[in-house]
């Protein structure tokens, strides 16, 4: 597990989440591990939502190519 230690993060970053961590009650490493889970949950949805997009766009191609 990596903790926030770890990261490459500027100190204006460290002194956001460590404030941040203290305003909510949690552990600066719950905050990030939290936030991480969001964004790649939000990134997985633009990334379906592309290939939907350039399924569409391109559906006669690919059922050529499928034949």
């Amino acid at each position: 597990m990596v903790r926030v230690n770890d990261l490459p993060l500027d100190p204006a970053t460290r002194h956001a989440l460590s404030d941040l961590a203290d305003a909510q009650g949690r552990p600066v490493d719950d905050v990030v591990a939290d936030a991480v889970r969001r964004y790649l949950r939000q990134e997985e949805r633009s990334v379906c939502e592309a290939a939907e997009r350039l399924a569409h766009a391109h559906a006669d191609l690919l059922r050529r190519l499928g034949e």
